[in-house]
């Protein structure tokens, strides 16, 4: 049972392989020129005003503390 379970397991992936799965997984990708996206690490953002995730207003001002801040933006799926 478990030699039948190891070549049914083999010729699942050899299948894969001659039907070209690999090949559409590794597509080729147009490169993101990543500093056209925003402001860059360590360099300051403009001041903004923003809602949080309770709805209150928050601008860079509020939310620095002695140590600066950390931002992070976050795109839902729910789109």
């Amino acid at each position: 049972m478990r030699q039948q379970c190891r070549k049914a397991a083999l010729y699942t992936v050899l299948a894969a392989m001659m039907l070209g799965f690999p090949t559409h997984a590794m597509q080729s990708r147009t490169p993101v020129n990543v500093a056209s996206l925003g402001p860059q690490v360590g360099e300051s953002v403009p001041d903004f005003t923003l809602p949080d995730q309770n709805g209150r207003e928050r601008t860079l001002e509020s939310i620095l503390g002695p140590n600066g801040a950390i931002l992070l933006f976050h795109r839902s799926a729910d789109w």
